[in-house]
């Protein structure tokens, strides 16, 4: 039950609630804390904050309080690497990623939780990566009072279908890079891919345990490929060579190589010639020259879910083509931004 009292009658009472004060482009925050024993000279700037009442709250036992309600979904919705903010703060409990890695949805779970219409919960999108202690999540109840089976339907969706947010820590790969092309092979122009590509790798806690050279031959090729595995190699990346020109043989001593489950061609530009394929355990992605130019490509989206032991198939590259899209921005600031997602 509520009820309200004047806000000029309620000095010494208790808020029920956080309330909210919003001064435009300046501060959004906690004016007054749950708890928080209303004082005289605190009336005037309750009514500044448009607070001419003041509820007074009578919880019946089949009734739950916003703090209470986001204490239980929040903990409902988390899954291994993310963790909850302290407190409520304005009925509102923040998830947090507990350490860098890929961010984990279960979107059709998210669905049905959000289905039920007094709770909430906004995530990041799926397969973004993150950094620890970034904002992932956060949940509420959206009236200052529900009925208690109401949090705990959503609660019961959400650990049915656990865990509905997560975040899956990468591995840290021991990488060869094969740079292909006769024109890099003979010294005609000097190889830009490795510097590229050793960056890429070292941002995510990879390192590049060796690099070597092959020209376009197919045999030559899946040899280098084969000797990268057999010297420790737990990823390979081959670059260049996946064009359609006569000499773009990459992909063909890919499989000389022994590569299964390979598929070749994304919706995703750039990258669109891009490869994903495996050797035994060992994931091979041939890279195209699109790499060396562009900031971010498809390599950077499907890089991150490898090390999280995804297998990337045909139908994991066709859901990539609703926000395959890259804008090119002159100041990249990926990944906040829409692409791949």
């Amino acid at each position: 039950m509520k009820e309200t009292i004047a806000v000029d009658e309620a000095v010494g009472m208790v808020l029920p609630h956080d309330i909210t004060e919003i001064v435009k482009d300046t501060f959004k925050g906690r004016a007054f804390k749950k708890g928080h024993i209303i004082r005289q000279e605190d009336v005037e700037h309750l009514k500044r904050l448009g607070k001419e009442h003041i509820y007074v709250l009578h919880l019946g036992p089949e009734e739950i309080h916003e703090n209470e309600a986001a204490q239980i979904l929040a903990t409902a919705l988390i899954g291994p690497g993310a963790t909850l903010s302290k407190e409520p703060v304005e009925g509102k409990i923040a998830i947090h990623a507990e350490y860098d890695g890929l961010l984990k949805i279960n979107k059709e779970a998210l669905y049905q939780f959000n289905m039920l219409g007094e709770v909430m919960c906004a995530t990041l999108h799926t397969d973004t990566p993150v950094k620890k202690g970034e904002n992932i999540a956060a949940t509420r109840l959206i009236p200052l009072l529900s009925k208690r089976a109401i949090v705990e339907k959503a609660a019961a969706i959400a650990k049915e279908n656990a865990p509905v947010v997560e975040v899956k820590a990468l591995r840290k790969a021991k990488a060869a890079l094969i740079i292909t092309g006769n024109e890099v092979f003979s010294g005609r122009i000097e190889d830009k891919f490795e510097k590229v590509l050793r960056e890429k790798l070292s941002a995510i806690g990879s390192e590049v345990i060796s690099v070597s050279f092959a020209p376009d031959d197919i045999t030559k090729i899946g040899n280098a490929i084969t000797q990268a595995i057999t010297d420790g190699a737990d990823l390979v990346i081959t670059s260049g060579g996946m064009s359609v020109d006569p000499d773009d043989v990459t992909r063909m001593g890919i499989a000389a190589a022994g590569a299964t489950d390979c598929y070749y061609g994304t919706p995703v530009l750039p990258g669109a010639m891009f490869l994903s394929g495996r050797i035994g355990t060992v994931p091979v992605l041939g890279l195209p020259a699109c790499g060396m130019f562009h900031n971010i490509t498809v390599f950077d989206l499907i890089l991150p879910r490898i090390l999280t032991g995804e297998s990337i198939g045909r139908e994991e590259f066709a859901e990539m083509g609703h926000g395959g899209l890259c804008r090119n921005c002159k100041r990249c600031q990926y990944p906040v931004c829409n692409f791949g997602k």
